[in-house]
This record gives C-alpha cells, structure tokens and sequence, in this order.
C-alpha cells in the first residue's frame, strides 16, 4: 500500500488544492489530507479548523482512497504518526518553488526516511490562491470557478455580500 500525505492551511480550500488532491489519490493507494492548525499564519486562519476540515471532506467526498484529519505538530511527527512516508505537494508557480524546496530540506533533515514529492498546479489554478479568492470574495467578484459551492456561499456569508 502508498500512502501519501498532503498538507496544507487550506484556508480556504480551492479547486486548485481539489486537482492536486484528486491527482495524488491516482496515483497513491491511500491519501490523508492533513489540514494544519496553523495559528501562527498571519493574523490565524480565517476559517476554523473543523470549518476547513468539513468543507474539504465534503469536496472530497467521491474519493474513496481519502481522507482528511488535522494536525497541530510538526508535520514530520504527524507523518510518522499516520505511517506515512511520501509527503506530496502541489507546487504553483516558480515562487512555489524556494518555499516548498526549504520546507522540504528540513523536513529531510528532520527524518531522512520521508520523502517529498511535487505535483505541478493544473494551469487553470497555477495562481491560483487561497489569500486571492478571499480578497476577490471581499471585493464582491465571482469566486465560483475557483472554489467548491459550500466556500463560496460560507465565504459570501461571513464577508456580506448575500443575505443569510
């Protein structure tokens, strides 16, 4: 069996994290979307984290070969916790790269045993952003074809911009 592991803030979640999660669970036996905690991220997350968990289990919901939980640890420690040993990242555009590449030398660094593996963002969401499709919400534009149906109505409700 692989098994992979998929992380992010998913902040929110978008059609751009769904294509890589999608691609990642053809190729791997098993994934297990790890949502982070990540409170130190900026001002903390915009959504919560059982928000976020629910609004990518309910996007992942025709993926029989995945699952999604949380985490609040290093990412190498909740890795080891869940028996996984291939760490997949979706990468966007070259400024991706430098991040991506750091956080995988330590994580390398951290346990020599987990491997890191890219998948290249579809170029329908190679800019794509979570911090873009909230501003984008805010100023009112149309955020459908980046984010499933459940974000979008979660995000025009809690910015204003429909009535509850």
């Amino acid at each position: 069996m692989t098994k992979a592991l998929i992380p992010g803030t998913y902040d929110p979640v978008t059609l751009g994290h769904i294509d890589v999660i999608e691609r990642a669970a053809r190729v791997f036996s098993h994934v297990i979307v790890a949502v982070a905690a990540s409170p130190q991220k900026g001002a903390g997350p915009f959504f919560s984290l059982e928000e976020r968990t629910g609004f990518i289990k309910d996007a992942i919901a025709h993926l029989p070969n995945v699952e999604v939980h949380s985490f609040s640890s290093l990412l190498v420690n909740f890795a080891e916790e869940m028996h996984v040993d291939t760490i997949v990242k979706g990468l966007r555009a070259v400024t991706d790269f430098e991040w991506e590449f750091q956080q995988a030398s330590i994580n390398f660094q951290l346990n020599p045993k987990l491997e890191t593996m890219f998948i290249m963002a579809n170029p329908r969401f190679m800019y794509l952003s979570s911090s873009m499709v909230k501003e984008i919400a805010a100023m009112g534009g149309d955020i459908s074809h980046w984010v499933p149906p459940k974000v979008q109505r979660e995000l025009a409700i809690r910015l204003g911009s429909e009535e509850h």
